[in-house]
Formats: C-alpha cells, sequence, structure tokens
C-alpha cells in the first residue's frame, strides 16, 4: 500500500469508524509497528484533541510519531521523531491542536482529516514508504 493510499485509508478510518486522529494514524501503520490494530487504538486513545483539550500537541502527529518508534526503536526513533514533527509542521502549519483548529476567514488552519493525511505522509517521507 502507498502513502497517499494509507494517507486516504486513515482519514476514511477517522470518519467511519470514528476513531480519533491518532488512532487513525496508527491503525493503518500497523504494520509497520508489528503491533495489533486493538493494541494501538488502545494507545491511542488518550492522544486525541491535543491530549483531550486542544492544548496539546495533535493527535495525528502523535501518532505518527508512535509509529516511528515503533518501527525504529532505540537511538533512531528521536532523529525520526523531529524530521516528521518537521515535515508536519511545513504542511500544516502548526502542531498543537488548537492552533491548527484556529479559524482563518471561517476555515481551520489545518482540518482534521487533512492533519491525519499529512501525518501519515511525513511518516512515509521520513521511513522512506513508496
Amino acid at each position: 500500500m502507498t502513502t497517499e493510499e494509507r494517507a486516504e485509508l486513515a482519514v476514511e478510518r477517522k470518519q467511519i469508524e470514528k476513531t480519533n486522529c491518532c488512532q487513525a494514524v496508527l491503525v493503518v501503520l500497523a504494520d509497520q509497528t508489528g503491533l495489533a490494530e486493538d493494541l494501538l487504538k488502545s494507545m491511542g486513545s488518550g492522544f486525541g484533541v491535543g491530549m483531550g483539550n486542544m492544548e496539546g500537541t495533535c493527535g495525528a502527529l502523535v501518532g505518527a510519531v508512535m509509529a516511528a518508534g515503533l518501527h525504529s526503536p532505540g537511538k533512531g526513533a528521536a532523529p525520526a521523531a523531529r524530521a516528521i514533527s518537521d515535515s508536519f509542521y511545513a504542511r500544516c502549519g502548526a502542531r498543537i491542536c488548537k492552533d491548527l483548529k484556529r479559524k482563518v476567514d471561517g476555515v481551520p488552519v489545518c482540518a482534521c482529516e487533512d492533519c491525519v493525511r499529512n501525518a501519515v505522509r511525513a511518516y512515509g517521507e521520513v521511513v522512506g514508504l513508496a
């Protein structure tokens, strides 16, 4: 599955299955982590809506970084986390949920669906997915 297919599947999972942004990213990257989807959903359950209050880091970004940590554990995870975060910021314009949801001319800076897409894309870019 390509990164773009994963990105669209993550949005679909978020909308249809009512997963939060973190869970949506984690489940489409399950094969990258070696963990079962139900465990990943449990791990990501507290990271939706900027850790429950829009004040924290975007859950989609957290999910991508979690997957990278599971994909390349140990010392390789910190540089990957930084690269994913930087790529996400370049695509979305912010990292914090409330900043992403802030409306400019009535439109959010980056809607949840786009945050999910961009988190998967950032992960794919950093770990070298097609």
